[in-house]
């Protein structure tokens, strides 16, 4: 069987749609799937929606987060409740072919446990389309998870994955697919072409830089070790300029190349330069503090409402 993870958020308008183009599909090439909807803390009737659905079909499970955690840790969410042989993610705004996920299951049956389409174009705008490949150009160079051209936030995972996600990741401060791509299982990578959709999408730039800050840090010690290299590069610097200051001092007179040197001057702007790099060094080192701070606490990176309205904490590696 097939999980479906179907991310719901102010999705009251569409749910139906979706599960029926779903059904479709997977009648047609003869799957059998579930459709988990993971409703993200919405605040119109969505989730009472998504409870009628599930009412009317066996196949369907319904659960609402207890606030809006963002989608990946809906995903993170979905993937702790699914119980097929493999699992994938949809959005709801149908900007992801639903023959994708034919293809990405007939790929699975065939012995692959990571499949991961991409987008062969963007038709994002200029702006987004910018920001987009500057990310993933920044994260394949600079850390240690290497994305496809194009990007991809799509994905469909065997049990095994599902399993390892479950009880050896903690979704805090990280994306699911930056953690997939970690894991190796030698990824089968295939290109689509995203189709045009009149939904608009609420993946603003403050959602977007949020991924990049957590999903570069969580992958990459660079910050942390051009700090170092940029403590010993002016650390040989300051060492050269009191080697030739001295040498004016002792030997030479107040006028080189016909500029006078006053005293003051280099001061201040050692102490401006110095304190402006020690401000930045401490700003970075305290980001990733920060984030052993909120490992530290082992607070859950989502929590799922019961079924009778009561809140049922998810939380992984306690």
């Amino acid at each position: 069987m097939l999980s479906i993870i179907l991310l719901s958020y102010f999705s009251s308008n569409r749910l139906c749609e979706v599960y029926t183009k779903l059904s479709v599909e997977m009648k047609i090439a003869n799957v059998d799937f579930e459709l988990v909807i993971i409703d993200d803390g919405s605040t119109d009737n969505s989730f009472e929606v998504a409870k009628e659905l599930e009412s009317k079909s066996k196949n369907i499970r319904a659960y609402q987060l207890s606030r809006n955690f963002g989608s990946n840790y809906a995903i993170f969410a979905g993937l702790s409740l699914c119980s097929g042989k493999c699992a994938t993610v949809i959005p709801d705004d149908e900007q992801q072919p639903y023959s994708t996920i034919i293809e990405m299951y007939n790929i699975w049956k065939n012995g692959k446990k990571i499949i991961i389409p991409y987008r062969e174009r963007r038709n994002d705008g200029f702006i987004n389309g910018l920001y987009s490949s500057l990310y993933y150009k920044v994260m394949n160079k600079f850390s240690c998870v290497t994305y496809p051209k194009g990007g991809s936030d799509v994905f469909l995972i065997d049990r095994e994955i599902i399993d390892i996600i479950n009880n050896d990741i903690r979704p805090v401060h990280t994306a699911v697919i930056s953690e997939i791509l970690r894991l190796g299982f030698s990824p089968y990578y295939f290109g689509f072409q995203r189709p045009k959709s009149d939904n608009k999408s609420r993946w603003t730039f403050k959602k977007k830089f949020k991924l990049f800050m957590d999903t570069f840090i969580s992958s990459s010690a660079l910050p942390i070790k051009l700090i170092s290299i940029s403590g010993l590069f002016f650390s040989f610097c300051s060492f050269v300029l009191i080697i030739f200051y001295l040498y004016v001092k002792i030997f030479g007179n107040s006028k080189f190349w016909g500029i006078n040197i006053h005293g003051w001057t280099s001061i201040v702007l050692f102490i401006i330069f110095f304190s402006g790099l020690i401000l930045l060094s401490l700003g970075v080192i305290a980001e990733y503090i920060w984030r052993i701070y909120e490992e530290v606490k082992g607070r859950p990176g989502f929590i799922i409402k019961k079924r009778n309205g009561n809140y049922e904490p998810k939380s992984k590696n306690k």
